[in-house]
């Protein structure tokens, strides 16, 4: 494993949300309850890398192997929960991607899914539903 430190006085977490650490580039947010402007972690299942901003401080996590990148996100995971920080790995909408965090044995740290609610249940009910151009 190799790990790269670095640090920018001149950037935020979501430098690395919106640029550097996006899905379409193949990473996902690792959520916890300390994400802020200034925190935040993401994994890249694909690449076996790790990445974590905090104030300022850059840590990137090459795994050698899928088994080195799965050991560590456990590492991570572990730790998250026994501070109560946990909330779960987030591979976005993405089906496929959500099945390469399943396929590495990771489900049960991926987000749960959360039930839809029924529109009669919303407190959006009372609209008009619009379903289309009207004449």
């Amino acid at each position: 494993m190799k790990v790269i430190r670095d640090f920018s006085s001149m950037s935020d977490r979501y430098l690395f949300d919106f640029k550097q650490c996006t899905y379409q580039k193949g990473w996902a947010q690792v959520d916890t309850s300390q994400d802020a402007w200034y925190f935040g972690t993401w994994c890249n299942p694909k690449k076996f890398k790790i990445c974590n901003y905090a104030e300022g401080d850059i840590t990137l996590t090459i795994c050698e192997d899928q088994e080195e990148f799965v050991s560590e996100l456990r590492k991570l995971a572990a730790w998250n929960k026994e501070t109560g920080y946990w909330q779960g790995i987030d591979p976005g909408l993405n089906k496929d991607f959500k099945q390469v965090f399943i396929d590495m044995g990771l489900s049960d740290l991926l987000h749960p899914e959360y039930p839809v609610s029924p529109p009669e249940a919303t407190e959006f009910s009372h609209l008009p539903v619009i379903s289309g151009p009207q004449e």
